[in-house]
């Protein structure tokens, strides 16, 4: 049997592992994921995550219970020498081993992208992973604690004061989302008023959301300063030592939190590889999700899809001709990938990657968003609803979206929850502040 090796349990890999399950025979081919992490995460709700709008449980979904006659090893893809067709698999626990392929499936995804700005790497948190977001969520509910026994001063208001960078659709999402948890939480703190909450976004360039028209987006500046909530255009972060933000308009303030969102970059593991590059570092594909050298010859048994990879954009959009990193692409990409793979196991040719954008959607907190198809343009509630609803059905398997929907009704009836597990990052520190230990020994003279 054929070992197909997939590197990576994302949208791509997922979706790419199911289509292989449902499509192939008993005994044609043998299918692994290899990943570090036992699920795949839905990353359009780690706003809401952060927001406390989605439960994070319900943000992701387990590779091991739905991916049934799929082998999933809980490790990290470190190489791959395509040459010998082996990877170098590493674990969490234990020693690095050498897997051996017949077909490699590159779906390793993105990481954030960050610049050297001072600070940046230090106190910042990203927003690729539900770990992050759900960090986010209780240091927001944490400084809401810590600022309502302070009186008004510096140390109140920088625990008060949350930056984002970047001003895409994550950026300017899991803005709109923790000012109205901001809002939502206020309610709970007599002592603490809306004009004590500062918010700042911070973008280089001089519009946010380019997936949108640029009236769209002026619509989007104008809510999010209605509600408080303050946008710094042209502008670039230039240091955020221990909280203090410093811009290159000359703007500085404190805060206590900050969320990167500037853009993401293809897995670093690709570096260790002799798969074929472009000059971003993604891998090198045709529309048919082949790998391709730079000459445009295919490279056998390598595949590929997702934010890891260069896939050209048949329908005449993208960026710089090739399919933008996000999760539409993704998931329909693994779709075809599936199918193409075992379409190739049994000699028919692949069939090419062709998905033009319907429009874009995004939340910015409850009761408030944006849609964009064309010229056409949808703004406030009713776009919100259709955010939730476009996601809501997006999300993979029935028991993830029937947990979402039901949290939405829950919350509908009874509010957010807003509670935040503040002690999470360091659960031992009551049991060992209070634990019994053993008395020292008596010194004998």
């Amino acid at each position: 049997m054929p070992k197909i090796l997939i590197v990576g349990g994302g949208y791509a890999g997922f979706y790419t592992a199911r289509v292989l399950e449902k499509q192939l025979r008993s005994g044609e081919a043998e299918v692994t994921v290899v990943d570090p992490l036992p699920y795949m995460t839905y990353q359009p709700f780690l706003p809401e995550v952060a927001a406390g709008t989605v439960e994070p449980r319900h943000a992701v979904v387990p590779l091991r219970r739905h991916l049934k006659t799929t082998n999933v090893i809980a490790a990290r893809v470190t190489a791959v020498d395509h040459a010998t067709k082996t990877a170098t698999l590493t674990p969490e626990v234990g020693e690095p081993w050498e897997f051996s392929y017949d077909i490699i499936v590159m779906t390793a995804g993105a990481i954030t992208r960050t610049f050297p700005i001072p600070g940046i790497a230090d106190g910042a948190f990203g927003l690729k992973t539900i770990e992050e977001a759900a960090a986010i969520r209780d240091r927001v509910t944490a400084n809401f604690e810590k600022a309502s026994v302070l009186p008004a001063g510096p140390a109140r208001d920088r625990l008060l004061t949350f930056t984002v960078v970047g001003g895409g659709f994550a950026g300017i999402e899991v803005f709109g989302e923790l000012r109205s948890l901001a809002s939502a939480l206020l309610k709970q703190y007599p002592t603490l008023s809306f004009d004590d909450t500062h918010f700042h976004l911070i973008e280089a360039m001089g519009r946010i959301m380019p997936e949108v028209s640029l009236e769209t987006s002026k619509w989007v500046i104008k809510n999010l300063a209605e509600r408080g909530a303050q946008i710094h255009l042209d502008t670039q972060l230039t240091s955020a030592v221990d909280g203090v933000i410093e811009t290159s308009t000359g703007e500085r303030f404190e805060t206590d939190l900050i969320v990167w969102t500037a853009g993401v970059m293809a897995h670093p593991v690709l570096r260790n590889t002799d798969l074929p590059l472009e000059e971003r570092g993604r891998l090198r594909l045709g529309a048919d999700l082949r790998a391709r050298t730079e000459d445009g010859d295919v490279v056998a048994d390598v595949w590929g899809a997702g934010d890891a990879t260069a896939v050209p954009d048949l329908s005449g959009g993208g960026v710089a001709g090739m399919c933008v990193p996000n999760a539409q692409h993704a998931v329909r990409q693994g779709k075809l990938l599936g199918k193409n793979i075992v379409g190739s196991l049994r000699g028919d040719e692949p069939r090419e990657y062709f998905h033009k954008n319907m429009g874009a959607v995004a939340g910015l907190g409850i009761g408030h968003g944006v849609f964009q198809a064309g010229k056409l343009s949808i703004k406030g509630l009713l776009a919100w609803l259709m955010h939730r609803g476009y996601h809501g059905l997006a999300m993979p398997m029935w028991e993830r979206k029937i947990r979402v929907f039901g949290n939405w009704i829950i919350s509908f009836f009874v509010r957010r929850d807003t509670v935040g597990i503040i002690a999470r990052e360091n659960p031992r520190a009551v049991f060992e502040e209070y634990a019994a230990r053993p008395k020292a020994a008596a010194t004998r003279k």
